[in-house]
């Protein structure tokens, strides 16, 4: 606990939530920039900029793409991140002063649900690897009876895998996050080989990298170019704008401001962009070797021939993926949902909601095809967390001036509580923030036609995290310069 807090509400502290002291501050700016690595090393990088290049883009049009929007999303994530390194406070409580005490639940958890969104699509990957080894020890699995209504697109042998998989996750949830330490070893030693090995095959299976950089550009003119390019970008955006939001809960911990600031610019876009160059590269050969773009790197190591190498192969990833899973994808939504009621929901009781959710939102949907996960993944939760994003920086910077009084973060009556508890400019100025995204959300999802709003309006939702980020910050600060 903090030297300087003093409270007894337990309605909004406990020990998770409170302040880290100075003294127990030591993450230099080499643990922010491995955290970066360790963070954009996973199957979803990979399948990002794979992605791209199936949606049409050559490999330094996707490459560009990734590494524009990462540096763009790194400034956010920096600016968040110094409240947690001033502070040594976490995103559920540095939301207070912006939302308010009680309505810091609502950006807490616009964040969680996205965090077992991300749950759910790693554990599709992980169960899947498994699918893939599997299959080739016993082929049965391939033809067992449809269960599942035609509607979900979910065949049984895999949705058998995905399930063990969960399972699995769950378990790791229970015995606590001590747990995972030697699976982040593996996986931080791991994935650098595995990527270092696709990356020679790539090269050799397409004779050099000549004829993989050769690869075109699908799109006809400029103008089609653009219209992938501007949603792909907010969809790069998207892929941290969780991170972006609640990297208070890593920056608490830094010695300094100079420390979060550097490993984030050494770590995040640099991490991002190599690691996607891999990406590109294996799926630009995969369109030369089998005839065919294949961008989920697990399905590209079932087309291998040898049982006991696809079967490393996918024990591997799953291992990989289920230290990835725990680490970025249940701590901070474990205590998003501590913060709602931080004296009865634990990390343990937030685990499995996060698992529940990541289960129901039908993952294998998510990322079956590229514009699925682009389009109406990465975009959709974007135009979600853009606005909160606004909102808390115009807050920090433009109204409190980076001077926050931690006393009355943690009091229910203090200046932070606004109306019971809720600040009404916040809530307004977020709904406007996400309402002109609405319409392109629901053409997208096929809710709605395309002659029910003008095209423009529409369109808007191709920039959906920049709309929501720039319109809720701008009316926040309307509503807000007055009443500092």
């Amino acid at each position: 606990m903090s030297e300087n807090l003093n409270t007894t509400n337990v309605d909004l502290y406990n020990e998770d939530l409170a302040p880290v002291p100075q003294s127990e501050r030591s993450w230099t700016t080499w643990n922010y920039a491995a955290l970066w690595i360790g963070m954009s090393l996973c199957i979803p990088t990979y399948m990002l900029s794979s992605s791209l290049i199936d949606g049409g883009m050559n490999w330094w049009q996707a490459i560009f793409t990734i590494f524009l929007g990462n540096t763009i999303v790194l400034i956010p994530m920096i600016l968040n991140g110094h409240a947690g390194a001033k502070y040594g406070i976490p995103f559920p409580v540095f939301a207070r002063s912006s939302f308010g005490t009680k309505g810091a639940n609502i950006p807490a958890l616009l964040r969680a649900i996205v965090a077992c969104g991300w749950f759910g699509i790693q554990t599709w990957i992980g169960g899947f690897a498994l699918y893939q080894m599997m299959r080739l020890w016993f082929p049965a699995l391939e033809t067992l009876p449809q269960v599942f209504p035609d509607s979900w697109s979910l065949q049984t042998g895999p949705a058998i895998c995905f399930l063990l998989f969960w399972l699995l996750n769950m378990y790791v949830v229970y015995l606590g996050v001590e747990s995972i330490r030697k699976l982040l070893i593996f996986k931080a030693i791991f994935l650098p080989v595995a990527a270092l090995a696709l990356l020679a095959w790539a090269i050799l299976a397409a004779k050099g990298l000549g004829p993989i950089l050769a690869t075109p550009s699908k799109f006809a003119n400029t103008a089609e170019f653009f219209a992938f390019f501007f949603p792909a970008l907010t969809g790069m955006v998207g892929f941290w704008a969780t991170l972006s939001l609640n990297i208070p809960d890593f920056t608490r911990y830094a010695v300094s401001q100079d420390a979060q600031i550097k490993g984030q610019i050494f770590g995040l876009p640099t991490s991002m962009t190599l690691f996607a160059f891999v990406g590109v590269v294996v799926t630009s050969a995969t369109t030369i070797v089998f005839g065919t773009t294949i961008w989920d790197p697990v399905v590209l190591a079932g087309k291998f021939d040898s049982k006991m190498l696809v079967s490393f192969a996918m024990i591997a990833v799953a291992i990989s993926t289920l230290a990835t899973n725990i680490a970025a994808n249940i701590v901070s939504p474990a205590n998003d949902f501590a913060n709602l009621m931080p004296s009865k929901i634990d990390f343990r009781k937030g685990g499995y909601i996060t698992g529940l959710i990541g289960m129901m939102i039908f993952p294998w949907k998510l990322i079956a095809d590229p514009s699925g996960y682009i389009f109406t993944w990465l975009v959709g939760y974007s135009s979600l967390l853009g606005p909160v994003g606004g909102i808390m920086i115009v807050d920090y910077y433009f109204i409190r001036n980076q001077t926050l009084i931690l006393d009355d973060l943690y009091d229910s009556k203090g200046r932070y509580s606004f109306t019971k508890g809720f600040n009404p400019h916040a809530i307004a100025a977020l709904i406007i923030g996400i309402l002109p995204n609405i319409p392109g959300f629901l053409m997208t999802i096929g809710l709605m036609s395309k002659d029910v709003f003008p095209t423009w309006i529409t369109g808007l939702y191709h920039y959906a995290w920049f709309v929501g980020f720039g319109l809720s910050g701008w009316v926040y600060w309307l509503f807000m310069k007055d009443k500092k």
